[in-house]
């Protein structure tokens, strides 16, 4: 069935929840860009005093607190912790970027970057 053979009020159905996608779609990427701007932070903070990218025990009380808030949310929690792993390694990766600029002088590169999201 192509477009024109939908009935007008399905398709302007249609229209609308796709337009409400559309919106929370860019919501969740203008969330995700503050979120990096966080973790950017705490990886410089965490360059400057020498601690390590990664923090595991925080980690896994995020992972468990996301699970938690997911179901309340009827959302499938084991993709809410899929979502936050995936998240976590890019701000490890990103935090380790971050310590090896610090760490040979060039921490004025980073300035430009956009970081993930957990604040570890």
């Amino acid at each position: 069935m192509s477009t024109s053979e939908i009935d007008a009020s399905v398709q302007a159905e249609l229209n609308r929840l796709r337009e409400s996608i559309d919106n929370i779609d860019a919501a969740v990427v203008h969330m995700l860009a503050e979120r990096f701007k966080a973790t950017q932070q705490v990886g410089r903070l965490k360059a400057d005093h020498k601690l390590p990218p990664a923090d595991p025990a925080r980690e896994t009380r995020q992972i468990a607190r996301l699970r938690q808030l997911a179901q309340s949310a009827n959302l499938d929690p084991a993709f809410a912790e899929k979502l936050l792993n995936f998240i976590i390694a890019e701000v490890i990766r990103h935090h380790e970027r971050i310590a090896d600029e610090t760490e040979n002088g060039d921490a004025g590169r980073t300035g430009g970057t956009k970081d993930a999201a957990t604040g570890t």
